[in-house]
Parts: C-alpha cells; sequence; structure tokens
C-alpha cells in the first residue's frame, strides 16, 4: 500500500498518485514563462526541514502491477537513455536531486519513468519511452528523453515513480511550463511544473523530488537495539545481495516467493518485502 507523501484523508476508491514538490537542478535557470518554481537544494542553506511533495490522485495508476494501456508497466529496462539517435522529438535533458525531510540527499532511490512518445502515443507493448534508474551517492539523477507529445484530454507530462530504500512508492506526474493546456486539466498541479529551458536544439529541466524519509535515509535499516538473531544470519532463502537478477526470476525470502518485476543488482537493503517496486510476493 502507497503510503508515502499521503496527507490524513477517507480511503479512495480507484488508484492514488502521489506527487512531489516542485523544484530543479544547478544555478536557477531562466523559466520559458511565467515565474519560478522553488528549489529544494536552495532551501537546505536555511536548515529549514523540507516539505514532502504534495499529494494528488489522477486516478491513473493501475491497481495490478500489469495492465494495457497507457499506464505504468513493470520490467522497464534499467537505463537513464529513453531516446535512442534519430528519435524524433524535441530533445529533452531532465536532471535533479532526491531529497530527504532533513534536507540530506537520498542515494540509492529507484525512479521509474515513463512517458508518451512526440505523437503523445504510449508503447504498450514495448518499452519505448520507459526506464527505471537509481540516485548516485549525491543523489543525483539525469534522465535523456523527449519532450512529450500531447494526446486528447490532457497537458504534457512525465510519469515517475519514486522509492527510497525500505520505503514506499510516491507516484507522480511531472509537468511543463506555458503549456495551454495545464489551464484545462483536472489533473495538473502547478507544484509539480518542472524548471524548463531553451538548450540549443533541444531542452533542459529540473526538479528535486523531496520524500518523506527522515534523515539522510540510506540502503540499510539500522539494526535493533536487541536483535532476535546474529547480523551474519540471513533469514533463509535463494535471495543474495550482489545477484544480478532479471525480470521474471524467481526467488524465496523469509519463507516467501518472490518474483523479480525489473532487472537490477540486488544490495542490501533491497531485500524483495521492502521494495515492491522491484519485487512481487507470489
Amino acid at each position: 500500500m502507497d503510503t508515502e507523501n499521503t496527507p490524513a484523508e477517507p480511503e479512495r476508491k480507484g488508484i492514488t498518485r502521489k506527487t512531489l514538490l516542485k523544484a530543479a537542478l544547478v544555478a536557477p535557470l531562466p523559466l520559458l514563462v511565467g515565474q519560478f518554481p522553488a528549489l529544494a537544494r536552495e532551501a537546505r542553506a536555511t536548515g529549514e526541514p523540507l516539505t514532502p511533495t504534495p499529494y494528488c490522485s489522477d486516478h491513473d495508476d493501475p491497481t495490478v502491477p500489469q495492465i494495457e494501456g497507457p499506464y505504468f508497466k513493470p520490467n522497464s529496462p534499467l537505463r537513464t537513455n529513453l531516446a535512442g539517435p534519430g528519435t524524433p522529438g524535441v530533445p529533452l535533458t531532465f536532471t535533479g536531486y532526491v531529497f530527504g525531510l532533513s534536507c540530506q540527499p537520498l542515494a540509492n532511490v529507484l525512479l521509474d519513468f515513463w512517458q508518451a512518445d512526440t505523437n503523445g502515443a504510449y508503447d504498450n507493448y514495448g518499452f519505448t519511452f520507459r526506464g527505471h534508474q537509481f540516485t548516485n551517492a549525491q543523489g543525483a539523477f539525469t534522465l535523456t528523453t523527449i519532450v512529450p507529445g500531447l494526446y486528447p484530454g490532457r497537458t504534457r507530462h512525465i510519469h515517475v515513480k519514486v522509492q527510497a530504500p525500505n520505503r514506499p512508492i510516491l507516484t507522480t506526474q511531472l509537468y511543463f511550463p506555458g503549456e495551454p493546456r495545464n489551464s484545462t486539466d483536472t489533473i495538473y498541479d502547478p507544484r509539480l511544473l518542472m524548471n524548463v529551458r531553451n538548450a540549443g536544439t533541444g531542452k533542459e529541466a529540473t526538479f528535486d523530488f523531496v520524500l518523506n524519509v527522515p534523515g539522510g535515509g540510506g540502503p540499510s535499516p539500522s539494526p535493533s537495539a536487541s536483535p532476535t538473531a546474529s547480523p551474519s544470519t540471513p533469514p533463509g532463502g535463494t535471495w543474495s545481495a550482489g545477484t544480478t537478477y532479471q525480470a521474471g526470476a524467481t526467488v524465496t525470502y523469509g519463507g516467501s516467493t518472490y518474483r523479480c518485476l525489473q532487472g537490477h543488482t540486488a544490495q542490501v537493503g533491497w531485500e524483495p518485502p521492502n521494495v515492491p517496486a522491484l519485487w512481487q510476493r507470489v
């Protein structure tokens, strides 16, 4: 169940989507239009706690891990470049950071992106314009893609799922400033605007995610004051840190069986029960 950054409110039917802070990357960039979204990294200088990214619901995420249509699909490839040579569309380089509430960058955060092509179509059969990556030790990420096209009823946007180690999944959409449909799209939230500027024949966008994670996060939980077993004693099963798993692989852990949803190299803190974006219990 997704609980990251969700306010207290009655449970909703359908699919919920958790959204993010308006922020960006590098030195302040001139926006193409209008106001300039606040940068989470700039707030670090004040020493004040950061505000988690806001919640919204657009009933877009499927309630099951796989579904046809322009929705999230598991098993996206591990990559930072969604646009190959000659890909139609306006090139877009998207960069940013992921922070916790105490303004510390979060490493090893999973980010899974998906979007429409330049004509506003999603690839529901393959993984065109779909891919996941992890933040580096400085909490930074970079995505190379194109500006997504428009389709009926929606403004221009990019989807993303964000998950810090051992934390719930945050699912949201990011928007482009100055789009005429921003004023008519009922899902659009101005708090989720990216900073965007022209860069040669393409564009550059920036956004900083702020997760409801205390401290600086980390890839593994703190040990218990009174552990029930030796830290060197594994819970049992075939899952092993350091092993590269492909989508569809199955492992056992703690007496349960899990199926890999996305290819990755396992690490401490990413045990199957802790990362539902990577493992599904079967």
